[in-house]
């Protein structure tokens, strides 16, 4: 410990040195002008001069600001900003307010010019974060001042310290009441001692530290609440990035070279690929062929040359003649390669090395869609189709592994439920019907020993509700690693543990419902450890269905006593779909189609009087985290149903007396 706390002494006393000039200079150049600074720094071949250029990732966990403080960069720079969030250009991203795909623009400050890229904060598109992270030379650490660095955090920083970025530090969210100059120190602190615990080096533990409100749109490099007037910008974050991010050490003169990082796929112009150009020139019309690495060396993908160049400048895509090394471009002509592939001139014949990705953990099967209400939704019903559109998914995202198994069913290997449900979401509204299984832990052997993933949990909750937190986690093979009150909010504990990811799995909705919608939850993947036993009791039995037709209320108010209801009058149903949770741990077969009996017999009650409880009707990462290993998640474009495995009665009887795995 004398090491970390000997270096963050000297930190603290020479930190307060950083400084930058009056910011009263600062005027944000208009955007048009960006052409004119590329021309009056470009060399002799026409491209960017590279001591010009600054290629800078903003990492951060979910939810401390990065989308936001993208928008306002883009704004001081003179970009035309549509709407909030402008670089969240997916449809779920806009409705889920989170990141799920990394972003590159370039802005121009002061004769130079950013390529800035949003990353996501979530661990369960951490593939994002690594693949984009080795094409910059400078990352921006943004940490919500509030509340410090969690366990994102550190899965994000780390990535970036491998690579050996030196971070600037920006605590945001200054502006809010509860944060003092105090706990601002205190964070600062907790950051440095992340770093220190992360192995950073020397040169990385003298970050410079910024305070910033991105709501607001101003950030400086001492603590303030509210700047003056003349200072309420961003001109101190960007002139911190052209002062302590080093320009790409490139090669102009050597052969054009580009390792592709992203690949988006266009209607006119085919596939674009995107990525940093290492070394040489490009221009349009150049003959360039793409390679890939194999043991035996690389390998030519296919040959063709550059239909068009273009580069991302603020919300828009320009086009431009020619690239050089160090800068992020987009190249449209070639149909074959894809992320990771190197594009090259055609004399050179050696790959780039490609990007490390850290391996999937959960695991789950995607199946054509066999019920008896199938094909009547969606227009994507074979394996064909299904199993078309899970490769395309695996050529853009690194992070997903796609295996062929038994009879038109694919393997689908991810980070976590969240990853895998946003896929199921974007394929279910793109008209595809499918069948789900519930996510399975993948895990390894070494040794003779039996090893599973676990995962840092971050947990926040009023005093109230610790008692069923740990109640809850204990019967997930979670364990406590410490334990203590928030920083500035009373009646709050903040609980840090370790827990194995399939004891996680399904638990954020549970943790929801318990808190009252109050506490806060983040997780990320630490290690593979000694596989921790079986987990306890985590769900109840299951109400299943054993007729076919549409629900009636005079059935479900009879079931209403046996448990809680998924379905509601009028609703289809068949043998074998999932219509409620059972009061008891097994599994009871009931008839929810039961009709009343016409008789010349006078009723004192009528059907208009049944008063039902309104049904608990479960999102696609409820129904993800709730079923059990022999049931299955029937998804279509307008519904989502819960069934066995095995429809008939008796063919589940028969697989129920079998050992399971």
């Amino acid at each position: 410990m004398a090491g970390p706390l000997l270096l963050r002494s000297l930190w603290s006393s020479t930190r307060k040195s950083f400084s930058t000039p009056s910011p009263s200079r600062y005027f944000s150049r208009p955007f048009s002008a960006a052409p004119a600074a590329a021309s009056s720094s470009s060399d002799p071949t026409g491209s960017l001069d590279p001591a010009r250029l600054r290629n800078v990732a903003v990492i951060a966990h979910v939810d401390h600001g990065k989308t936001t403080l993208m928008d306002r960069l883009l704004r001081q720079c003179g970009a035309d900003i549509p709407h909030e969030r402008a670089m969240d250009s997916i449809t779920l991203e806009r409705e889920r307010g989170i990141t799920i795909s990394s972003k590159v623009t370039s802005i121009a400050w002061k004769e130079n010019e950013l390529n800035m890229v949003d990353t996501p904060g979530h661990a369960d598109f951490g593939g994002e974060v690594e693949r984009v992270v080795g094409m910059v030379e400078g990352a921006v650490l943004v940490v919500d001042a509030g509340e410090g660095p969690l366990a994102q955090t550190k899965f994000v920083l780390a990535k970036a310290l491998k690579y050996g970025l030196r971070p600037i530090l920006l605590l945001n969210k200054v502006d809010r009441p509860a944060v003092t100059e105090e706990i601002c120190d205190e964070v600062e602190s907790l950051v440095f001692d992340l770093f220190a615990n992360l192995g950073a080096t020397e040169e990385q533990l003298d970050f410079p530290v910024l305070y910033a409100s991105a709501k607001e749109g101003w950030a400086s490099t001492t603590y303030t609440k509210d700047p003056p007037a003349e200072a309420k910008n961003m001109s101190q974050l960007l002139d911190a990035i052209v002062t302590h991010v080093p320009p790409p050490n490139a090669n102009i003169d050597a052969p054009f070279q580009m390792l592709v990082s992203m690949m988006e796929k266009d209607f006119y112009l085919g596939r674009i690929l995107t990525g940093r150009v290492y070394s040489g020139v490009v221009r349009v019309g150049d003959r360039v062929h793409g390679l890939r690495n194999k043991d035996s060396g690389a390998e030519k993908v296919e040959e063709g040359k550059v239909v068009k160049l273009m580069k991302k400048k603020g919300t828009a895509m320009v086009v431009t003649d020619c690239a050089g090394a160090g800068d992020i471009i987009s190249i449209a002509g070639l149909a074959t390669p894809s992320i990771g592939h190197t594009v090259t001139t055609v004399e050179i014949m050696s790959a780039l090395p490609t990007v490390e990705l850290d391996p999937p953990t959960i695991s789950m099967t995607f199946g054509v869609n066999d019920s008896p209400l199938a094909g009547r939704d969606g227009t994507h019903l074979t394996g064909g189709r299904i199993g078309d559109r899970l490769s395309a998914e695996a050529e853009t995202n690194l992070a997903i592994n796609v295996l062929p198994g038994l009879s038109e069913t694919f393997e689908v290997q991810g980070r976590g439920e969240l990853q895998l449900g946003i896929l199921i979401e974007n394929m279910r509204r793109e008209g595809f019907e499918l069948s789900v299984s519930p996510p399975k832990v993948m895990y390894k052997t070494e040794k003779g020993q039996k090893l599973e993933p676990i995962e840092e949990v971050t947990i926040e909750v009023n005093d109230e509700h610790v008692g069923f937190v740990m109640e809850a986690l204990s019967h997930r093979r979670a364990e406590v690693n410490d334990m203590g009150p928030v920083a500035g909010a009373i009646g709050r504990t903040r609980l840090s543990l370790t827990c194995p990811s399939r004891g996680l799995v399904g638990y954020r909705s549970v943790f929801s419902s318990e808190t009252r919608g109050t506490g806060f939850m983040h997780r990320a993947f630490l290690t593979y450890e000694k596989f921790r036993g079986p987990l306890g009791n985590v769900r109840k039995g299951v109400l299943v269905s054993v007729g076919y037709g549409p629900i009636t209320s005079h059935a479900l108010m009879s079931l209403e006593a046996r448990g809680t209801l998924f379905v509601s009058p009028g609703m289809e149903t068949y043998d074998g779909m999932i219509v409620g949770e059972h009061s008891r741990d097994t599994d009871l077969d009931v008839n929810p189609v039961r009709a009343k009996q016409l008789t010349n017999i006078r009723s004192a009650s009528k059907d208009e009087n049944v008063k039902l409880t309104p049904p608990r009707l479960m999102t696609l990462e409820e129904a993800i985290g709730y079923v059990a290993s022999d049931e299955l998640i029937e998804v279509t474009p307008k519904t989502i149903r819960l069934r066995k495995k095995y429809l008939d009665v008796n063919k589940r009887k028969t697989m129920s007396k079998k050992p399971k795995e």
